[in-house]
């Protein structure tokens, strides 16, 4: 699932009780009565595992498709469903100028070594050739999402205007019936408006912005144009999984819901099948694992992670339990990356937690720890920021901590789904993830931090502000930071000083998209054991696998690029 989540959020606000016999996590073949045989079986109906099983039947394999979920689709139909292909067709097409040595050295330069140069070699290779497939093989096209800077556009090979596309509109009736079982998005767009991920940014500055109205205003074209047409359009992760899901129909394809993985079918030390909870379902050549990640999964969680840390926090799909990290491991898979995640700030809000973008980028607002301090850049990436919160909690408390915005702020952008100028929902305020006060050392009474303290760090925030120069933490020193900004503000476009009461606190937790640690694949994402050997029959691809990003985000759709990639590498080696 991508980075890109909460671009959904645009406008508004197993049972294995079957007769099973298991034999130390593994179960033997005559266990389970065979529900049938092909060439390829894929757990999964995400990004990953969608390309993985259309890529292995465009050349000819008999395929399956294993969902846990009552819905296809996974974390991605949730999303924004940004994805970072460098050098593929479409980005060329927009005159983007980006070269494989370019990429080459960003990327490098931003997973570090931990992250292996043919890992890094094969996604960089593969992936322009996996979305001219997806194009040729599904109805699905894409759109550059120009201006989405890389996340280090500094760093060498960074690209500042973004390598970043997204599914163009897709029309939900070329699913036919089966759009009924698409998993909805985070949050959808109301009805009416058309809205991309790229829209997203502009829509936030609709009150302020000429373009932001014109964006505002396209976004409703597009939306009466659609139902003139009798369309039912569908944009960002719904568009993604859907076209997906069209191509595996016109490929003959089956996508078997409410078939959850029980455990792999290993016989002489190759995994040749599925359990499921109704019986096992044989793989002649591989199982391609596309489960995602185990951000629903407390136990694994606090196992594996810094505290705290839960489920309540994340926005991933909600069946995303590890399920294909358990079974890996019992068939002898070596996991990597499991401490981190695709991490990012988050309100706790009622219901599911809103992942927070542009809300702590735009100016007029400011970051703070349990001591009333400034202790990160708030526009920096979003994972960044969170491996700020856990690195630093340990000796000056900022889980939870507090974003402060004054009511300038709320005059002029959008928050969440909560237009300028209304207030937040009583709801929030009951939930304890919004607080507001008429001084600045009263809101520091309210949320538990020292009034003089806070007072003392806005007071020095508005003189940075004003000068257009952060020298604590260089708020606005990358082209990144800019992007989610208000272009109206001068000198700095990420700063604006707080002074219109009341002033508003809101809770911050370290939230995700999902986890990003998982089997350990190699270029041709084929899971390996502990000593490097390969795990015959098994490939992992997306959230199930330890991310080829290592523990940083290199662009916008970081997450779902890498997995489609992997997807269609697994399929075209199985």
């Amino acid at each position: 699932m991508d980075a890109d989540l909460t671009r959904r959020q645009l406008l508004r606000g197993s049972a294995a009780g079957v007769g099973l016999a298991v034999t130390a996590g593994l179960a033997t073949p005559a266990a389970a009565a065979p529900l049938g045989e092909y060439d390829v079986v894929v757990v999964g109906s995400g990004a990953a595992g969608m390309t993985a099983a259309l890529t292995a039947a465009k050349r000819g394999l008999s395929v399956v498709v294993l969902e846990k979920a009552p819905t296809f689709g996974g974390s991605a139909a949730r999303s924004g469903a940004g994805i970072w292909i460098p050098n593929n067709q479409v980005l060329l097409a927009a005159g983007v100028p980006d070269t494989p040595a370019k990429a080459a050295q960003y990327l490098a330069a931003v997973v570090g070594p931990g992250v292996p140069a043919a890992r890094q070699e094969a996604f960089l290779r593969n992936g322009p050739a996996m979305i001219a497939f997806v194009m040729a093989n599904s109805p699905l096209r894409f759109r550059f999402m120009e201006g989405y800077s890389d996340y280090y556009p500094e760093l060498p090979g960074g690209l500042p205007n973004g390598r970043s596309i997204e599914p163009d509109q897709f029309d939900g009736n070329l699913l036919g019936a089966e759009l009924a079982n698409l998993n909805p998005p985070y949050l959808a767009t109301p009805p009416g408006l058309v809205v991309f991920s790229a829209d997203y940014k502009w829509l936030n500055l609709a009150l302020v912005n000429a373009k932001g109205a014109a964006v505002a205003a396209e976004c409703l074209a597009r939306g009466t144009a659609a139902a003139l047409a009798g369309q039912k359009p569908l944009t960002m992760g719904q568009s993604l999984a859907a076209g997906l899901r069209v191509g595996l129909q016109r490929g003959g394809v089956p996508v078997l819901l409410n078939t959850p993985l029980v455990d792999l079918n290993v016989e002489n030390g190759a995994v040749t099948g599925v359990l499921t909870p109704t019986g096992l379902v044989r793989a002649r050549r591989g199982v391609i694992v596309g489960s995602g990640g185990f951000e629903h999964n407390a136990a694994m969680r606090a196992q594996y992670q810094r505290q705290p840390i839960g489920t309540d926090w994340t926005v991933g799909a909600k069946e995303n339990t590890g399920d294909g990290h358990r079974a890996g491991q019992r068939a002898g898979a070596a996991l990597d990356l499991m401490d981190d995640a695709w991490w990012g700030p988050a309100i706790p809000t009622p219901g599911d937690p809103y992942f927070c973008l542009a809300e702590r980028t735009l100016p007029g607002g400011l970051i703070v720890n349990q001591a009333g301090q400034r202790f990160v850049n708030e526009a920096a990436p979003y994972s960044d920021v969170v491996h700020t919160m856990y690195d630093k909690n340990p000796t000056a408390p900022d889980i939870p901590a507090w974003l402060i915005v004054d009511q300038n702020y709320r005059n002029r952008y959008l928050f969440r789904d909560i237009a300028p100028l209304l207030p937040f929902p009583d709801a929030w305020y009951a939930a304890g993830a919004v607080f507001k006060a008429s001084t600045v050392q009263g809101l520091a009474t309210q949320i538990g931090v020292p009034s003089a303290a806070l007072k003392s760090t806005v007071d020095r925030f508005n003189g940075f502000a004003r000068s257009g120069t952060d020298p604590e933490f260089r708020r606005g020193a990358s082209v990144y930071d800019h992007y989610y900004t208000d272009p109206s503000v001068t000198p700095n476009s990420c700063l604006a000083p707080l002074w219109a009461a009341p002033y508003y606190a809101l809770r911050l937790v370290p939230g995700d998209l999902g986890t990003k640690g998982g089997m350990r694949t190699d270029a041709r994402a084929r899971v390996l054991r502990p000593d490097g050997s390969v795990i015959r029959g098994l490939y992992a691809a997306g959230n199930a696998s330890a991310a080829v990003m290592g523990h940083s985000y290199a662009g916008a759709g970081s997450t779902i690029g890498p997995a489609m990639t992997f997807g269609y590498i697994a399929a075209n080696d199985v």
